[in-house]
């Protein structure tokens, strides 16, 4: 079975769905609300997940109501969430989004524990999930073939994205980097596969 560890965003989303999205200042009655999981890296653990992928996700979330659906909702997707931080006093992200008839959105975040990740939780969860996954009969970091697949994203400190890149690649594994929100091109990213889109590129390219 394919191996894929996220490290990334876990978010809840909280969805109005209205016949047109409002002007500034303006407020527009009669939408429906829905709440969902979100986060880019979530959303990338998820669709491993039911791809049949083995997934592991690395991140945070707070210790509120809102983090603890977060978790449920991965887990109930056979996610191992057991290197999720919980963070004391922290709020988990939440994404508040508002969608029209025509499915033109308007999104504001607030990242909370997101914005939190730091460098040493990332080392030290990869370390262990990375090591627990080099037993006999995987490929090696000189064998050609990675041991499996280690998705990076902006939405955590870049701090957080550039321990998870050396760890990946200590370990042999390839790493796939999702550039969003678009920051300045690093100079570490030889080997790298990138999956921007059009404005993330031209930002990567100076």
């Amino acid at each position: 079975m394919a191996r894929v560890v996220v490290v990334g965003s876990v978010n809840v989303d909280l969805v109005v769905s209205a016949g047109r999205l409002p002007r500034a200042g303006e407020t527009v009655a009669g939408g429906t609300f829905a709440r969902h999981g979100g986060g880019k890296g979530a959303n990338q653990a998820v669709a491993a997940a039911r791809a049949g992928a083995e997934v592991t996700m690395v991140g945070a979330v707070g210790d509120d109501e809102l983090g603890s659906e977060a978790l449920a909702e991965l887990a109930a997707e056979g996610i191992d969430t057991s290197h999720v931080a919980r963070l004391d006093g922290v709020p988990t992200g939440v994404a508040v989004i508002v969608v029209d008839a025509a499915g033109e959105n308007q999104i504001a975040v607030a990242s909370g524990a997101n914005a939190e990740l730091d460098a040493a939780a990332v080392e030290a969860a990869l370390a262990a999930v990375l090591a627990h996954d080099s037993g006999e009969g995987l490929p090696g970091p000189d064998a050609g073939t990675p041991r499996g697949v280690v998705l990076l994203g902006n939405e955590v400190p870049q701090a957080a994205v550039a321990a998870g890149l050396r760890a990946a690649r200590a370990a042999g594994w390839l790493v796939v980097l999702n550039p969003a929100p678009a920051r300045p091109a690093r100079a570490d990213l030889a080997g790298v596969v990138l999956t921007p889109n059009a404005d993330e590129a031209r930002e990567l390219a100076g």
